[in-house]
C-alpha cells in the first residue's frame, strides 16, 4: 500500500540490485497510469522515447512486460482481505447470472438451471465463510492480526447456510419435507452432545450411575445420532434391571431403522415407512407401561422416567420434546429441527413459520444474541427483518444475502422513495464500509439519485407539496438521512445545493435560501438574495413583496444557527436582511401604514443595511411619504418610478392623513445626508456605485435618475422647512451632512 509515509517495492523486482544504470541504458523508463475509477495506479516499464519513432526505426522489445498494481487506499486486514476479494468473485457471478436472465427475458425462478446455479453460488458463499472461520480458529503465529475472530465468521457461516437450506433448495425439492435438512444444519453448527462427554461416559464401568448419562442418551436420540445412542443402549445390557435390559434391546433397532427422507426415492414410500415405524414405537410404549412401579428406580435414578421421555420423543409428542429441550438447556432451534423429524415428518418449508411462531411464544430467541435473532427471522420467513439484523452483525452479510434474495423475489426489487431498492440500500451500506474507494463509489450513487422535486402538478404531487410547505419529505428526506447515517456531510451539502437551484428556478426563494443555508453555500445564498432583489426591478414592489414573504424564517435561522461549520458572512446576512425589510416597507406602503413605512426607511438607513446601489431607490420610494407631510397646496406629485402600478398614491396615505408628519426633523436630516452623499460620489465619478439600480428601475439613463433625486431633494427641503415651522421633532441646530 502506498502512502505519504511509506514506500512500495516492485515484487518481483523490475531489475536487480544496483541495476538501475543498466535499466536506464536499455532505453526504458518507469511510467504510471492512474485509474479513473479509484485511487489505484498501474506502474510499468516503457520506452523513454517517442513510441512512434521507435516503430519507424523498426525496433521492438520482445521481453515479457510486467505491470505492477498499487493503491493509496488502506486494504482490509489479513483474513478479511482474502474473504472480501474471494467472495467478490461469487458476487460478480450472481450479477452476471441475473443480467443474462434479464437479457433473455427469462424468469429466473422458473428456470431450473438458473436456480441450480444460484443455489450453488449460495453454497459457495457458505463454504468461504466456513473456510475463513476454520482459518481464524487456528492457533498459529500470524504476521498480521485478524480483523475479525473465528466467532464472527462462525456466525456468518451459520446464517448463510441456514438461508441456503430454507430458501435455496435443489430444484424439485422446494416442496419436499425439510426436517432432515434442518437437523443436519443443527448438527453441523451447534454440536450437542459433545464428543468429550461421550468419551468420559464410555470410559466408566457403570455409566448409568453418572448424572450425565441419561441427558447424554436423550440428546443423541433427539439429534438422530443413532450410532452413539445404540452404543450406550448396548451398555445398558449390563444394567441390574432386566426390564431395562429388555427395553434397551428393543429400542436399538428402532433407532437404527428410523426412516429418513434421503433413504427413499419417493415421498410416498417414506410416508408409508414412517407410519409402520410409529406403530412399532406404540408397541414399545405398551411394553414400557407394563413395568411395575417398584422396578422403575435402580437406586440412583428413576430410569423409567428418562426412558419414557425418549419414547415420547419417538412418538412425536410436542409437549415432551419442548420439556426435554428446556431440561437439556436446548433452545428453540433444536425444538423446531426435532419437530420435522419426529412430530411432523412431512413438514414443509412453507409450513415452518407457523410452527416456529408457536415455539417462539414459549421459547423466545435471545435478544442479546444477534445471530439468534437472524436465525429466528429466517425461520419465520421474514427476510426483510433478517437483513436488518444482519446489517448490525456485518454489513457484508446483509449485502450478499440481499443480492441473492432479490432475484428469487424474497424482497421487493422496486425502488423506494429514495430511488433505491432494498438490495441497493444494503449494497450502498457495504460500499461505505469498504474504505475510501467504497465510500467514493457510494457517494456517486447518492449524487445520482433523482430528488423528484417536480412541481405539485406532476406525479409526485403530495411529496412536492409537503416539501414546498417547508417539510423535509420524500427522496430528499431519505437521502439526507442516509448522508447523516454514514457521515457524508459534503454529499449532503451538494444535494442541498441541487435542491436550492431547483427552487430558485421556481422562484421559491424562501426554500432556496433555506437549502443554501443548510449547505453552508454562502455564495449561492448571495446569488439567491440578488435574484430576490432582481424581482423588484423586473416585477415591481407588489410582486416582490409577495415573493419575499416566505424568506423571513430563513433570516431567523441564520441568526440563531450556531452549529454551522462556517458561519454566514455578515455581507450576506445584511443583504438578506435588507431584502426582507425592503419588502416589509412596501407592504406597509401598500396597506396605508405610512408611519410604519417611514420607520422602516429610517431604521434601514440607520442600521446601515441598505446596499449603496439601493440608496437612491429607497429615497425615491420614500418620496410619497415626504410629500404626504408637505402642504396640500404645495405638494409635488410625479408619475410612478416604474412602469408598474404607481406606488405613490396609496389611499391610506393621500386620502386619510394629508397633514401627517411621518418623519422627525432628525430623520429628515439622515435622509438628506444619504442624498448628499450620492451627489458627492456621483460628482467624483462614482455614479456606477450608486445609480445603476435606479437607472434599471426607471428604464432611463443616469441623467433621468439624477432628476429624480433632485425631486427628492426638493421634497426633503420642503419637509424640513415645515418641520421647523410646526416644531415636529424639535428644531435642529443645522444640517449635519
Amino acid at each position: 500500500m502506498l502512502s505519504s509515509q511509506r514506500s512500495a517495492a516492485f515484487v518481483p523486482p523490475l531489475f536487480e540490485h544496483d541495476g538501475a544504470e543498466d535499466f536506464r541504458r536499455s532505453g526504458r523508463t518507469i511510467s504510471l497510469t492512474l485509474s479513473p475509477r479509484d485511487n489505484s495506479l498501474a506502474v510499468y516499464a516503457s520506452p523513454n522515447v517517442d513510441p512512434a519513432s521507435v516503430q519507424l526505426q523498426g525496433a521492438h522489445d520482445d521481453r515479457e512486460q510486467s505491470i505492477y498494481m498499487a493503491s493509496r487506499e488502506q486494504a482490509p486486514f489479513s483474513e478479511r482481505r482474502v474473504f472480501v476479494t474471494d467472495t467478490s468473485v461469487i458476487f460478480a457471478a450472481v450479477r452476471n447470472l441475473v443480467r443474462i436472465s434479464h437479457a433473455k427475458h427469462v424468469d429466473l425462478m422458473q428456470n431450473d438451471e438458473d436456480m441450480r446455479a444460484i443455489s450453488k453460488l449460495a453454497n459457495d458463499y457458505t463454504n468461504f465463510c466456513k473456510e475463513c472461520c476454520l482459518y481464524a480458529s487456528q492457533h498459529i503465529t500470524r504476521t498480521e492480526q485478524l480483523q475479525y475472530d473465528a466467532e464472527h465468521y462462525r456466525c456468518l457461516w451459520t446464517c448463510f447456510s441456514l438461508f441456503a437450506v430454507l430458501y435455496l433448495p435443489e430444484p424439485g425439492l422446494e416442496d419436499a419435507p425439510v426436517g432432515d435438512e434442518l437437523m443436519e444444519w443443527l448438527n453441523i453448527h451447534f454440536i450437542q452432545p459433545s464428543t468429550q462427554e461421550g468419551d468420559e461416559l464410555s470410559g466408566l464401568e457403570r455409566p448409568w450411575e453418572d448424572p450425565a448419562f441419561w441427558p447424554y442418551l436423550t440428546r443423541t436420540v433427539l439429534r438422530g445420532l443413532s450410532k452413539a445412542s445404540v452404543f450406550f443402549l448396548t451398555v445398558l445390557q449390563n444394567h441390574p434391571s432386566t426390564y431395562l435390559q429388555n427395553l434397551a434391546q428393543q429400542l436399538s433397532p428402532l433407532l437404527t431403522s428410523h426412516p429418513r427422507l434421503h433413504h427413499f426415492s419417493a415421498e410416498r414410500d417414506f410416508a408409508v415407512a414412517s407410519r409402520r415405524w410409529k406403530d412399532k414405537v406404540k408397541t414399545l410404549r405398551l411394553e414400557l407401561d407394563r413395568v411395575p412401579e417398584s422396578e422403575r428406580d435402580d437406586g440412583f435414578e428413576n430410569w423409567w422416567d428418562h426412558y419414557s421421555d425418549i419414547v415420547g420423543i419417538l412418538e412425536g409428542r410436542g409437549d415432551v420434546i419442548k420439556r426435554v429441550c428446556v431440561e437439556l438447556e436446548a433452545d428453540w432451534k433444536e425444538v423446531c429441527s426435532v419437530w420435522g423429524i419426529f412430530v411432523d415428518t412431512r413438514l414443509r418449508r412453507q409450513d415452518l413459520p407457523e410452527i416456529v411462531a408457536q415455539v417462539l411464544d414459549e421459547m423466545p430467541p435471545d435478544p442479546t444474541d444477534r445471530e439468534d435473532i437472524i436465525h429466528s427471522a429466517l425461520f419465520l420467513g421474514k427476510p426483510t427483518q433478517a437483513l436488518s439484523e444482519a446489517a448490525q452483525l456485518d454489513v457484508w452479510l446483509a449485502a450478499h444475502l440481499a443480492d441473492l434474495m432479490e432475484p428469487i423475489d424474497l424482497i421487493d426489487s422496486e425502488p423506494d422513495d429514495a430511488e433505491l431498492s432494498l438490495r441497493q440500500h444494503y449494497i450502498l451500506a457495504y460500499m461505505y464500509s469498504c474504505g475510501d474507494v467504497g465510500r467514493e463509489m457510494a457517494d456517486q450513487i447518492l449524487l445520482h439519485v433523482p430528488l423528484r422535486l417536480a412541481g405539485p402538478n406532476d406525479a409526485e404531487g403530495d411529496e412536492a407539496v409537503r416539501i414546498r410547505d417547508g417539510q423535509l419529505a420524500g427522496v430528499l428526506k431519505d437521502v439526507n438521512e442516509t448522508c447523516f447515517e454514514y457521515q457524508r456531510e459534503e454529499i449532503r451539502r451538494t444535494i442541498c445545493r441541487v435542491a436550492a437551484q431547483t427552487f430558485i428556478s421556481e422562484k421559491k426563494y424562501g426554500l432556496a435560501i433555506s437549502y443554501y443555508t443548510s449547505a453552508e453555500d454562502w455564495v449561492g445564498l448571495g446569488r439567491a438574495v440578488n435574484l430576490v432583489l432582481e424581482e423588484y426591478i423586473e416585477q415591481g414592489p407588489e410582486q416582490f413583496a409577495q415573493l419575499v414573504a416566505n424568506v423571513a424564517p430563513s433570516l431567523q435561522s441564520l441568526r440563531t444557527d450556531s452549529g454551522a461549520r462556517i458561519p454566514a458572512p455578515g455581507v450576506f446576512l445584511h443583504r438578506l436582511m435588507f431584502a426582507i425589510r425592503f419588502a416589509e416597507f412596501h407592504q406597509r406602503r401598500e396597506s396605508g401604514d405610512g408611519q410604519g413605512a417611514a420607520l422602516d426607511v429610517v431604521s434601514m438607513f440607520g442600521e446601515e443595511i441598505v446596499p449603496q446601489a439601493w440608496w437612491a431607490v429607497l429615497l425615491c420610494d420614500a418620496l410619497e411619504l415626504l410629500q404626504n407631510g408637505a402642504s396640500p397646496h404645495g405638494c409635488v406629485r410625479f408619475g410612478p418610478l416604474t412602469s408598474h402600478r404607481s406606488p405613490y398614491a396609496p389611499p391610506g396615505l393621500s386620502a386619510h392623513a394629508p397633514d401627517a408628519m411621518l418623519f422627525s426633523s432628525s430623520d429628515a436630516c439622515l435622509l438628506m445626508q444619504k442624498l448628499e452623499k450620492i451627489h458627492i460620489m456621483v460628482g467624483q465619478g462614482c455614479g456606477a456605485d450608486y445609480l445603476p439600480v435606479l437607472c434599471r428601475v426607471t428604464k432611463r439613463g443616469e441623467k433621468f435618475a439624477l432628476q429624480r433625486l433632485e425631486v427628492v431633494r426638493l421634497s426633503l427641503a420642503r419637509y424640513y422647512a415645515r418641520c421647523g415651522a410646526i416644531g415636529v421633532g424639535g428644531r435642529p441646530s443645522g444640517w449635519s451632512y
